[in-house]
Formats: structure tokens, sequence, C-alpha cells
């Protein structure tokens, strides 16, 4: 039997009423909710389970709200008995994938996430930046691009290494339409522009990094129970100083996603549990690997079906 990873998704995978039904089924979870509104000082449960999405969808609703429900399904996991050998998340993912390895307490966490969401809506301004998936470009040759037309002073950057033939670019928006005309330079299909908030994971988000850096430096890092995967250089990180500046890190570098995932498979890892709402990361690994098994926990049937199919 191959090694157990737990994957957490990040921002862009919420909807209205995730997490609800193990919130009515499991103590666990909704004492987790309970945990969150004391935590947080607002009602973050009604915001999950009544909307409105557009309020949802706001990036310092949206971190606490799905690290929260993440957490909680992940309760429906451990309800079976499963345990992971290692842990790793996308992006805001993170945070969830520290919590559940018991790196940080749920309380820091989630406090942590409401903030850093606040400081990466308030680093940009509204229009000033944007992001855009890339399909069918080659890593290089997409990175130099992006160097070419920074150098003219429009900001675009790698942000998401995600899987093969998929790239997320971040930046001023100048600079991201640059890139969109011009993807098919460098030999690829598209370019989509995406629906997001601000230009995340680009160096438009230093401002942000150093006010996380101040939240960060009053928050306990305990050892954790499995070594949890950074995005930042794609390998488990120790020692709380270290783990504090990866996370700083990370609001303004790329989320090597694809190679956390080759990392996690070349240490013996064979199976993948996404635990969260949506399904965005089996996608992703499917595209990785497909000879490694992936399960998907976004509600209590999938965690039942996720125990019958490891028994």
């Amino acid at each position: 039997m191959g090694k157990i990873a737990f994957v957490f998704p990040g921002q862009g995978a919420q909807s209205v009423g995730m997490a609800r039904d193990v919130y009515d089924a499991l103590p666990e979870a909704k004492s987790l909710f309970e945990t969150a509104d004391k935590a947080l000082g607002f009602d973050l449960t009604k915001l999950v389970f009544e909307g409105p999405a557009e309020d949802l969808k706001q990036t310092a609703n949206t971190q606490p709200a799905l690290l929260t429900a993440s957490l909680a399904l992940l309760q429906a996991v451990k309800a079976k008995g499963i345990e992971a050998d290692y842990a790793a998340g996308h992006s805001l993912g993170e945070y969830s994938a520290l919590a559940a390895a018991g790196v940080l307490s749920f309380e820091d966490a989630v406090s942590t996430v409401r903030a850093r969401g606040q400081f990466m809506e308030a680093a940009v301004p509204g229009g000033r930046g944007a992001m855009a998936a890339v399909l069918g470009a080659e890593r290089t040759k997409l990175a130099e691009l992006c160097a070419e037309i920074s150098a003219s002073g429009t900001v675009v950057e790698p942000a998401n290494i995600n899987c093969p033939g998929q790239i997320v670019v971040s930046g001023s928006s100048e600079g991201v339409e640059a890139l969109i005309a011009r993807v098919k330079e460098i030999g690829a299909k598209r370019a989509i522009p995406l629906e997001v908030s601000g230009p995340f994971h680009s160096s438009l988000m230093k401002e942000a990094a150093e006010q996380l850096g101040e939240k960060l430096a009053g928050i306990t890092f305990n050892t954790g129970s499995v070594p949890v995967v950074a995005n930042v250089g794609a390998r488990p990180v120790t020692g709380a100083e270290d783990i504090r500046e990866s996370l700083i890190s990370q609001v303004y570098s790329p989320v090597l996603w694809e190679d956390s995932v080759q990392w996690l498979i070349g240490e013996g890892v064979d199976t993948f549990i996404e635990i969260g709402p949506g399904n965005v990361l089996s996608g992703l690994i499917k595209k990785i690997d497909k000879s490694v098994r992936i399960f998907s926990v976004n509600s209590l049937e999938s965690a039942d079906a996720l125990a019958e199919a490891l028994a």
C-alpha cells in the first residue's frame, strides 16, 4: 500500500451551502463553525449556508469560509479512521493543510486567513490587477514572455503552475492584457481572463505580504503530525520561522502545485484525497499523473464512498 496525501482547495472552490451536511451530522464539524464565528466576531456560518454568493465571493470572507468548510469536511474523513502521510493545499488551502496537521490552531488559522484576505483585497485597487489562465503553454517560454512584457513596465508573472498545459498568470491589468494578446507567439492555445478581485501571487502583492508578516509574527507554529508541502519550493517546510517566511513569500510567489504533486508522488504517495468544496484539485492531479488514485470529499456521502473504496 502506498502513501496517502490530504490536499485542500484554494479560492474559487467556495459555494453557498458548502459543508452543510457535515455541520448537521457531526458535532466536531458544527463546533468548528461556532469557533470561527467567535474568533472572527461575525456570523460566518450564516454567510456560508445562506449567502448571498456575492458576499461569500469577497476575498476576506471566502478565505475563512473555505478554510472552515474544508476542515469541517476533514472531520468526516477522520470519523472513518483515515489518516494521511502528507498534507498540501493550493494557495489558501495551504492554511487548511497546516491546520489539519496541527501546525496551526484552528482559531489562529481562521483569523489569519481573514486578515490575509483583507490585506490582499486592499493591496491593489479594483480594476488595476488581473489574472488569466494560459492553456497549452510551455512553462519556460511563458516565463520568458512574462519577463519580456514586464520589462516594458507592465507587470505580468506566472502565478499558479497548476498542471501540464495550465498555468495562471497575474499582474497589472495592462500586463495581463498584453500577455493574452501574445500567447499564441509561444505556441499556447489561448488565455482566459479570470474573475478575481486582485493580482494574487504576483509582486504587486508585496504590501499585503508585509502586513501578513506582522500578523504571523504573533502566531504560534507547532510541530506537525505530518509533513506539509509548501507552495513556495514544493517541499515540506519545518521550523516556525521557516514556515512563517514561506507563508509570507507565498502571497507574492507562484503556487508550485504541479511540482508539489510530483514531489509527493516521488515520496511514494499513490492516493490523493481532496478535502473541501468542489473537485478542482482532483482534476489537476489527474492531468499531472493518471496512475494515482484520486478521491474528492466534498460531502458526507463522498466520505462514505471513500471509506468503502479504501476498505
